[in-house]
C-alpha cells in the first residue's frame, strides 16, 4: 500500500480524526509512549505531527515553565486519541526516572540538549532530537557515543531530508540532471534586528536558574527566553540555527561527509545597540577535495533572489539547482533545456488542524510528518534513520567549528577520526564550553 494512502481511504480526510488517520504501516505498529522535553514552539510542532501519523500516547511533558507545559498538556488532551493529559515534569531527571517510555523528544534551547539526550538513551528511549544537537563539539562526541552504546535510534530534526520537494531535487542531483557540480552556495537574508533584553522580574511559573542550566547566567528577560537563539550564551547564532539545515540538506544532496578545512569571517556589524551578540554577517567556507560549500547570511538588507531567502545553489556543468524550504528549481546550461519547478506541498486536505494550529510552519509540517514516520519505521527496524545522530553531529560540529573559526580568524584543518582540529591547540580548547555548576559536562568516557 502506498504510504501516504490511509487505511481509512473509504472516508474523505478531512472527516477523520487526526489521531487516527495512520498509514497501514504505523497502524500495525505497537502505540508508542512518548514524552517530550521542551513544551515551546518547534515542541509542540514536532509532537502534534507525530500523533498525526502514528498511535501513540504523549504521557509525559517536562519545562520548567509551567504555564507553557500547562497550556501543552491541554493541546495533548485535545489532539490525542485517548483525550488524556500527560503527566507533567520540570526535572527531565525525574521524568525520565520512569523508564517507561519508548520515545522521547528533545525541543529545549540548544544549551539544553546535550544532558536529556544522554539521560534519555541511558533510559532505554528512542529520540527525536532537534537540531543542533549540541551547542559545543564535545557534547555532540558524547551524544553520539550514548546513542551508540545504549542502542538507541536518534532522528536529529534536520527535516530537509524528508521534505517531498526537496527529496525531489536531491534525486535530480543523483540521477546526473547538474553533471559535476562545481560550486555550491547556501544563504540565509533578513529577519533581524537589535534585542534589547531589558531585565525583568522571572515569572512565577518559570525556575530561571534551571532554564539557564549549564550555560552562562544572565538577568532574566522575557526577550532572552523568547529569542534566545540571538544570545551565543544559549546557541550558535545564524550558522548554528538557519546554516545547519542548508549545509546538512547539501551534504544529502551530495553524499558529503567532514569538511576538511573550515573557514569563516564575519561579525556584529549593523544591528548593534542591543544585548544580542550574534554575528549580523557571516561568510563561512566549508572545503572539501573537489568542492567548496560556501555560507552566508546577513540579517539586513534584501535577499539575493527574493524567492529564495533561504537555501542552497548547486552550480554544475550541466545546470543550476536552487532549492529551500518553499520549492526549488532547476534552470539547464542549455538554452533548449528543459527547466524544472516544484512548490511545496501543504498536505491541508488531508491534515485540515495544521489550518489553525498557532505558530506552526505550514510549509514544514509535511517534512515534520514524514521525519516522524523514518523514525518510526526505523525504531520497528533497529534501524538509522534519514538524519541519523550522526550525520546531525557531522553537520552541527561543522557549524560550530566556522564559528571558532571566525572567532579566532584562521582557517581550521579538522581531523575526523579523531575529532581534533589539526595542529591547533587553542581551537581544541574551545571544543568545549565550560558549564556553569553543579552541571557537569558530559564526555565521551563516561556516558
Amino acid at each position: 500500500m502506498d504510504r501516504r494512502k490511509f487505511i481509512q481511504g473509504s472516508l474523505p480526510a478531512r472527516a477523520l480524526p487526526a489521531a487516527r488517520r495512520y498509514t497501514a504501516e504505523a497502524a500495525d505498529l505497537p502505540p508508542k509512549r512518548v514524552g517530550l522535553i521542551g513544551c515551546g514552539w518547534y515542541g509542540k510542532s514536532d509532537i502534534f505531527r507525530l500523533v498525526q501519523v502514528a498511535p501513540v500516547e504523549i504521557v509525559s511533558l517536562c519545562d520548567v515553565d509551567r504555564k507553557m507545559m500547562a497550556d501543552c498538556a491541554e493541546m495533548a488532551a485535545a489532539r490525542q486519541a485517548s483525550k488524556k493529559k500527560p503527566r507533567m515534569f520540570t526535572d527531565y531527571r525525574q521524568m525520565l526516572q520512569e523508564k517507561d517510555l519508548d520515545m522521547v523528544e528533545i525541543a529545549t534551547p540548544d544549551h539544553w540538549h546535550a544532558l536529556p539526550m544522554i539521560e534519555a538513551a541511558r533510559a532505554g528511549a528512542d529520540l527525536y532530537l532537534q537540531k543542533p544537537i549540541s551547542v559545543d563539539v564535545v557534547e555532540g562526541q558524547a551524544m553520539l557515543a550514548a546513542a551508540r552504546k545504549y542502542k538507541r535510534v536518534v532522528q536529529v530534526g534536520t527535516q530537509r531530508r524528508s521534505t517531498p520537494h526537496l527529496i525531489e531535487a536531491r534525486n535530480l542531483v543523483l540521477e546526473g540532471k547538474l553533471g559535476v557540480i562545481g560550486h555550491v552556495e547556501i544563504y540565509s537574508y533578513g529577519a533581524g534586528r537589535a534585542t534589547a533584553a531589558q531585565p525583568a522580574p522571572v515569572p512565577g511559573t518559570l525556575d530561571w536558574d534551571f532554564w539557564v542550566g549549564p550555560a552562562p547566567m544572565m538577568p532574566y528577560s522575557p526577550d532572552i527566553q523568547r529569542n534566545w537563539r540571538q544570545f551565543m550564551e544559549y546557541g550558535n547564532g545564524t550558522i548554528g540555527d538557519m546554516g545547519i539545515h542548508m549545509f546538512d540538506m547539501v551534504r544529502w544532496f551530495m553524499g558529503l561527509g567532514w569538511p576538511r578545512r573550515i573557514s569563516s569571517f564575519g561579525g556584529l556589524r549593523v544591528l548593534t545597540g542591543g544585548k544580542s551578540d550574534i554575528a549580523d554577517t557571516q561568510t563561512a567556507m566549508f572545503d572539501y577535495d573537489n568542492i567548496t560549500v560556501v555560507w552566508q547570511h546577513r540579517r539586513f538588507g534584501p535577499a539575493v533572489d527574493a524567492n529564495y531567502p533561504w537555501g542552497a545553489t548547486l552550480y554544475g556543468e550541466k545546470g543550476t539547482l536552487k532549492a529551500g524550504v518553499m520549492g526549488y528549481d532547476f534552470i539547464p546550461a542549455d538554452r533548449g533545456g528543459q527547466a524544472i519547478h516544484k512548490d511545496v506541498a501543504y498536505e491541508l486536505d488531508q491534515y485540515p488542524e495544521d489550518r489553525t494550529e498557532a505558530r506552526l510552519e505550514r510549509h514544514v509540517a509535511p517534512a515534520i510528518r514524514g521525519h516522524m514516520r523514518d523514525l518510526l519505521a526505523n525504531m520497528a527496524s533497529r534501524g538509522k534513520p534519514v538524519a541519523d545522530i550522526e550525520e546531525g553531529y557531522i553537520s552541527t560540529s561543522s557549524c560550530i567549528l566556522a564559528n571558532l573559526s571566525m572567532q579566532l580568524g584562521r582557517t581550521l584543518a579538522w581531523d575526523a577520526r579523531n575529532g581534533q582540529v589539526i595542529g591547533d591547540e587553542e581551537a581544541n580548547r574551545l571544543l568545549r564550553r565550560p558549564y556553569r555548576r553543579p552541571w557537569v559536562h558530559p564526555e565521551v568516557r563516561t556516558v
